[in-house]
């Protein structure tokens, strides 16, 4: 899993509520369980009509966004099934933090472990800076996790709360198998010593 420590990037604006995550990825791409190559699929039945052809209206489709790194949106982001595809598709698109006043919980968790940051504002503040977004296509946002700051267009600079524990694993870059790797050593070692002592297993 990559680190994640500063971001600053084009950030979309999404000024959505209830973003379920059949949104994000509709269910007929649950098929593959790769992580690679869902961005083409991240909200699919919004940003492609029914002959496969782009959607202009649709904010990823037009010019700055496409490139985004940021996701800017409403209330309940990720609510829905538990698919992991969700985080999945933003992820292979480019997208590394999503910015909301709330989430559903299983989609929060399964950003952190695929290295998104799900950054939680206050609902006045996000759509303040959704307004800036629609105002200023391209306009950047950054955002310091060691900090746990965020710098809207406006340059007003924002805390956000997160997990001391979630917060050490984006940093560090460690999803669940890189915490359990850590424990390498220790995990050879008992390994070791199980089968001298008990070699009939």
């Amino acid at each position: 899993m990559d680190k994640f420590t500063t971001l600053t990037g084009v950030a979309a604006p999404l000024n959505m509520i209830n973003v379920d995550t059949d949104k994000i990825i509709p269910k007929n791409y649950l098929k593959t369980i790769k992580r690679t190559g869902l961005g083409t699929a991240l909200f699919a039945e919004m940003r492609y009509d029914e002959g496969g052809r782009e959607n202009p209206d649709f904010v990823l489709n037009k010019g700055p966004f496409r490139n985004a790194t940021i996701l800017v949106s409403g209330e309940n982001f990720g609510c829905g099934s538990s698919r992991e595809h969700a985080p999945w598709a933003l992820l292979d698109f480019g997208i590394r933090c999503v910015i909301a006043p709330s989430y559903a919980d299983i989609f929060f968790g399964n950003c952190f472990k695929n290295g998104i940051l799900p950054m939680i504002l206050p609902e006045p503040r996000v759509n303040e800076l959704l307004r800036f977004l629609l105002e200023l296509p391209g306009a950047e946002i950054t955002v310091d996790l060691p900090a746990q700051t965020v710098t809207g267009p406006d340059g007003k600079a924002d805390a956000f709360e997160i997990d001391a524990f979630r917060k050490h694993c984006l940093i560090n870059g460690l999803d669940d198998i890189g915490l359990t790797l850590q424990k390498e050593a220790a995990i050879k070692a008992y390994e070791t010593t199980a089968a001298t002592s008990r070699p009939w297993v």
